[in-house]
């Protein structure tokens, strides 16, 4: 997948400044980000940018005094989790049932559910506040023999999190073809591979699959969550889950109504700092 690598520059760039940045740009699909010496780094597919939508971004910005411009540039094919890589991360613990770990950083005290990741060139090691939230809602949710589809999988985590929950079988796709195969990677390592099906590419995607999963999973960010929702609701069968998250706590009522406009009620939301995570049913 080619990425564009665009340069916000901000007078004056001060910490604020940048997260709101950070925080409106990742709504706009950016999915990485680096703070630089004059603003910010952020890193978007090369089919998602939308050069008038980054300049209503900025022209909208709600902190005065602040100018902001940008340049647009190639980003080289490198391996977005380089660090992660070489370094690793400590064992993510969620609920004292599960723990995300890399392979070379085991816990202390295993749990029930242990899950490997292997994060190459793809997004979601676990340490994110999103993911934590989506696996808690899964170890709440009873998988056994439950059919699951996660939407813009990463890494895989919780398409492996519901398999080894019990889940009978999980779909996960993703737009990121690196992420796709880092999936089924992910799957090997954890012995469920037998169980999983990745695929590349959009919602679309589903268009092909039967409307009968007990559980969708997406955690993206609001703009395609919003513009997903029919087909998360498609697939999803009557008295089915949906848990999404990858939104900020402001943004709720926007998604809430979004699920309402397509039959499903909000059972509860969660949230984890400035993020939340909802869980709705199809009635």
């Amino acid at each position: 997948m080619k990425y564009y690598e665009v340069q916000f520059t901000l007078s004056p760039s001060t910490p604020d400044a940048n997260d709101l940045l950070m925080a409106l740009a990742g709504e706009a699909g950016f999915e990485a980000f680096e703070e630089t010496a004059t603003g910010v780094a952020a890193y978007i597919q090369q089919q998602l940018f939308d050069a008038a939508a980054t300049d209503a971004m900025i022209a909208g910005f709600p902190i005065g005094g602040v100018s902001i411009s940008y340049t647009v540039g190639e980003a080289p094919d490198c391996d977005w989790n380089e660090q992660w890589e070489q370094e690793g991360f400590q064992p993510i613990v969620i609920g004292s049932r599960l723990t995300i770990h890399d392979g070379r950083h085991l816990p202390e005290q295993p749990t029930p559910i242990m899950i490997e990741i292997d994060a190459r060139q793809a997004f979601g090691t676990g340490t994110h506040e999103t993911t934590r939230l989506m696996c808690a809602e899964l170890l709440a949710e009873g998988l056994e023999g439950k059919k699951a589809l996660d939407c813009g999988s990463g890494t895989g985590i919780l398409s492996i999190a519901a398999l080894k929950l019990g889940a009978s079988h999980c779909t996960a796709y993703d737009i990121d073809e690196w992420s796709a195969d880092n999936s089924r990677h992910n799957a090997v390592i954890n012995g469920v591979d037998e169980r999983m099906t990745c695929l590349c590419g959009d919602a679309s995607v589903t268009e092909s699959l039967t409307a009968d999963y007990d559980v969708v999973m997406a955690n993206i960010n609001r703009n395609i969550l919003q513009a997903d929702m029919a087909h998360f609701a498609r697939v999803l069968k009557r008295g089915g889950t949906l848990l999404l998250s990858g939104f900020f706590r402001a943004d709720c009522s926007i998604l809430e109504e979004a699920v309402a406009q397509h039959g499903l009620t909000v059972v509860h939301t969660t949230a984890d700092g400035e993020w939340a995570c909802i869980k709705a049913v199809k009635r």
